[in-house]
Order: C-alpha cells, then structure tokens, then sequence
C-alpha cells in the first residue's frame, strides 16, 4: 500500500484528491493537511509519498519543501500546482522535488502519477519542462553552459540512454525493460550518471540533460527519415 499525504490549502482540493487516490486499491491517502500543519503531519504519518501546494498563503510551498526534505526518513514530494509554468517549479525542481502535477489532472491519470513518484520515477511533462527552462534558466544563462555540456559528455553512450529515458518520467524497472537491462544494472547507471553530473536527483540530472539539449537530440533522433 503506498501512503500519500495531500497538502494543500483548498479543503476542496484536499478532499478531490483524496477520494480518487483512494479509489485505487494500493493506494491510500493517510492525512490531509493545509500548510502550517504539513511538517508535524508527515513527521507523524510517514507517507511514501507527499502531493505539496507550491503556493500556500499561510506558508511558502518551497519551505514546507526543504524542510520536509531535510527530514531523516524524506518522503518523494511532488508540487502540486494550477500553471505547467508556474516560476517557482524550477526553484522546487532543484530543491529535491521529484516533479509536478498540475491540480487539473485527469482522474484516471492522477493514481498512476503517484505510483510512478513512489517507484522513484520522475513527474514532469517534457514540454512543460522545456517551457520553465526557456523562462528560468539556470546560472550560465539562457542555454547550456560550457560546464554542463562538458558533464554530459562524460557519460557513456548507455548512459545517455538511460538519462532520456529518466528525463521521460520512467522508472528503473520501466528503464530496465525498455533498454533489456536487469534491475540491478539500471541502478548502476543511475548512480553513475548523479556521480558526474553531479546532481543530487533524478529531477535535477533531466534538467540539466534538458538545458544540455540531449533530450531534443533524442527526439531528432527517433523522429522517420
């Protein structure tokens, strides 16, 4: 049974969420809360996974964020937001958010979205992406520093592969199965790719592969001659 705890500061909300993820039977959503209560609720419930408001008017969704991160036992957190281009998804992105769901989720779409986060997969529509990335770059400006490039270009070929592939939301048994690779052998190539990307997330290296542009190469790549 994977717990979910549903953080924001709609009770209307709160209680949509709930009644469809509890509709699926290996989900349950353990606790609700507004923001304030956020961090005492998850220290007492112990969920796999958090759906966190970004904007919340009596706390700041990013410091309900680090402060849920820092915790001993940190739960998979995913903002939770109205706008695929809200200026403050990448700001949560690079603090260890596993990824976003826009708060207009189809229903039938929204359990497996949770599965996928508590699988240690990443949630974030690659289009979406692309448009944050183009509207907050990151430091080196608005395309790939010289650095990123660089960092890139230190994984292998199979290493590559299973960054696009962590970049489309994938898990490592989905990657596994894609790329014909045991379990095992993708979490090697994970850890890899964090060590020289040095990124501490599966959220950040997709970033950086984005701002590198090895995603569009991907993409150039797969399309018909």
């Amino acid at each position: 049974m994977i717990r979910v705890v549903v953080v924001d500061d709609e009770a209307l909300v709160r209680s949509g969420f709930e009644l469809i993820l509890n509709a699926a039977d290996d989900l349950r959503v353990v606790a609700t809360a507004a923001g304030g209560d956020a961090v005492d609720t998850v220290r007492r419930e112990r969920p796999d996974v958090v759906l966190l408001d970004i904007r919340m008017p009596d706390v700041d969704g990013l410091t309900v964020l680090r402060e849920l991160r820092s915790l001993p036992e940190a739960p998979t957190v995913a903002m939770l937001t109205t706008f695929d281009t809200d200026e403050y998804i990448v700001t949560a992105l690079r603090s260890g958010a596993a990824g976003f769901l826009l708060k207009d989720t189809e229903p039938d779409q929204l359990a497996q979205l949770v599965r996928t986060l508590a699988a240690g997969g990443v949630v974030m529509s690659p289009k979406a992406s692309r448009s944050m990335l183009r509207a907050h770059p990151g430091p080196g400006g608005g395309s790939a520093s010289g650095a990123d490039r660089a960092r890139v270009e230190r994984l292998t070929g199979r290493e590559r592969d299973v960054l696009v592939l962590i970049a489309e939301g994938l898990t490592n048994a989905d990657i596994g199965t894609r790329l014909h690779l045991s379990a095992g052998t993708v979490k090697d190539h994970v850890s890899a790719i964090l060590t020289k990307l040095r990124v501490t997330s599966r959220v950040q290296a997709a970033l950086l592969a984005e701002r590198a542009g090895l995603l569009e190469a991907a993409g150039r790549a797969e399309e018909p001659r």
